[in-house]
């Protein structure tokens, strides 16, 4: 049969390859045969009534080898059927990228790594060729800690995890740093689980801290605590490590889940407080080298491991309101008394004060109860003086041993700041270390004095200087004594008329009668109406009673003539 008249079998391959043909569209990923090659150009067959041709550089390393040829089944995407050249319009970088897609979202529903080349930086981070599908690596999720230079992790295949998948938008977020830490996590539950505790291993110290410092122990880190790095007292890790040093340590505690691991290096020598008890007993004066001074007191080293505590109130037998750092500097050496051993709480107490002399007890020795002594007056306070004493020690005169006729809070206001004045010694509290002082008792006391002689008694006649006039009386003292009382003003007169203290001025003087004396509260009191009763009854009985004619005003005359004529 003839070209112009085909056979049945031709028509059904023609009709065949016109379905086939009629598959072929647009925006679809196709299989096609290369059938040539001209210059930087590969002719594809796709099945259309034209072929296509494409850029050798789509078809990648293989194309740039030479081992593409005619014959080769490749896969391409249609772009257009036919271009107004009448050529076919194929693709294969956008197949590569369609079917790049497919692999990659069954991949992300599947959470499983893909592998790509970051071949580019651009703004925030990098761009990733994952085999035909372009995806972006932030700079955060580069590494587990920031990098300076990425050079050497560019054009190298390596493993990625997909964050995010846009198709619409052609979108597809990567992550370098998830793959890290997944395996840096599988690596570090595989050390966990073969470390012990009480282990002694090797590690590198990574990191120096305020309060320790980290070590890495061959893909995980440890901390060592600075109180765990010596016996002795750290003040700073830095003292005695530094950043890449390779050090023993001893595994103290680890926690399987969480995978923190606590280390020691204090804990591979012996501990020095298991004997401390013998060493150092109670009253042992000893050495030691101040290495800290806070508010409560000094810390003092009294051999390596070994610190002991001297208590602010166990520093200076007088300076009780004085920060430590004034008493004592960091490094010096100083000897201590042994005053407490507690091995259990690994504590030691230490005396300074103890080395000296106690200077309570040396002013008891040389000034004993009734001692006179002399000093300044440091401070008044309500309740009475302090007096600076020989020895740095101070005493008190309280308020009531201040006067013995005049109140303390009257009397203290002869005294001020600066003052030397003198006392008496009334007594003397070693263990209270307090020191009480006199300055009434450098005289005599006028009541008991009184009373002995017997001047001071109910009854007597007494001359008194008025010290001040008042409405409702005098305040007088009793001549030659320190004695005051007070004239009521009842006790002015016999005559009502006469009990007004303003017909009295400052100064004057004026008999009166005793009417009260109290040795034990010490009160005395005077009546000048007393005084002037008694009087006219001791009148009437020497010259005769009213009924012998004589007016009282007769014998009165004659009694005050006869005293005036005396």
């Amino acid at each position: 049969m003839t070209a112009a008249n085909p056979s049945r079998e031709d028509f059904e391959a023609l009709l065949e390859q016109s379905f086939e043909t009629h598959d072929v569209v647009e925006g679809a990923v196709v299989e096609g045969v290369i059938t040539a090659i001209e210059k930087d150009l590969a002719v594809v067959d796709v099945g259309l009534k034209v072929e296509g041709r494409v850029p050798l550089k789509e078809f990648g390393v293989n194309a740039k080898d030479g081992k593409m040829k005619p014959g080769d089944k490749v896969e391409v995407f249609v772009e257009r059927v036919e271009n107004a050249l009448g050529e076919a319009v194929l693709s294969r970088e956008k197949a590569r990228r369609e079917e790049s897609w497919i692999n990659l979202e069954k991949q992300f529903e599947a959470n499983e790594k893909v592998e790509g080349v970051i071949y580019n930086q651009v703004k925030g981070g990098f761009t990733v060729d994952l085999d035909g599908a372009m995806a972006f690596l932030p700079r955060s999720q580069v590494d587990i800690r920031p990098i300076r230079d990425v050079t050497p992790l560019m054009n190298n295949p390596q493993p990625f995890q997909i964050l995010k998948m846009d198709r619409r938008r052609g979108n597809i977020v990567v992550s370098r740093r998830a793959i890290l830490e997944e395996s840096r996590a599988e690596q570090r539950s595989e050390i966990v689980q073969n470390l012990e505790e009480g282990q002694v291993v090797e590690g590198v110290v990574k990191n120096v801290t305020d309060y320790g410092a980290f070590v890495d122990l061959g893909g995980i880190d440890g901390l060592l605590h600075v109180t765990d790095m010596a016996w002795h007292r750290v003040n700073h890790p830095s003292e005695i490590l530094n950043i890449g040093q390779t050090i023993k340590v001893q595994i103290i505690r680890v926690n399987q889940e969480t995978h923190r691991i606590s280390l020691g290096m204090k804990q591979l020598e012996s501990d020095p407080w298991e004997s401390i008890g013998e060493k150092y007993p109670l009253d042992a004066k000893i050495t030691g080298r101040v290495t800290n001074i806070t508010d409560y007191g000094a810390f003092v080293e009294i051999e390596p491991g070994i610190e002991g505590l001297i208590h602010v109130s166990e520093m200076s037998w007088t300076k009780k309101n004085v920060h430590p750092g004034k008493i004592v500097a960091t490094s010096q050496e100083v000897e201590v008394i042994v005053l407490e051993v507690d091995p259990a709480k690994r504590r030691i107490s230490l005396g300074l004060k103890q080395t000296l002399e106690n200077p309570w007890n040396h002013f008891a020795e040389q000034y004993p109860v009734n001692a006179e002594v002399e000093g300044e007056v440091k401070n008044k306070t309500e309740f009475g003086l302090f007096i600076g004493l020989e020895g740095d020690v101070d005493g008190m005169v309280h308020l009531s041993d201040l006067d013995w006729s005049r109140s303390g809070e009257e009397a203290i206001e002869d005294y001020n700041k600066g003052d030397m004045v003198k006392a008496v010694v009334l007594d003397v509290d070693v263990d209270k270390e307090r020191i009480s002082l006199g300055i009434k008792q450098l005289g005599g006391d006028p009541i008991s004095e009184g009373a002995e002689s017997g001047a001071l008694r109910k009854g007597a006649v007494v001359t008194c200087e008025v010290l001040e006039v008042k409405d409702n009386g005098l305040e007088v003292s009793i001549a030659d004594t320190d004695i005051r009382a007070f004239i009521k003003r009842v006790d002015l007169s016999r005559d009502r008329d006469e009990q007004r203290p303003d017909r009295f001025s400052v100064g004057q003087k004026v008999d009166a009668r005793i009417i009260q004396f109290d040795k034990k509260t010490r009160r005395v009191g005077v009546s000048i109406k007393a005084l002037e009763i008694a009087e006219e009854k001791e009148a009437v009985k020497q010259y005769g009673s009213t009924d012998s004619g004589a007016s009282l005003g007769d014998i009165l005359g004659a009694a005050l003539k006869e005293k005036g004529d005396e």
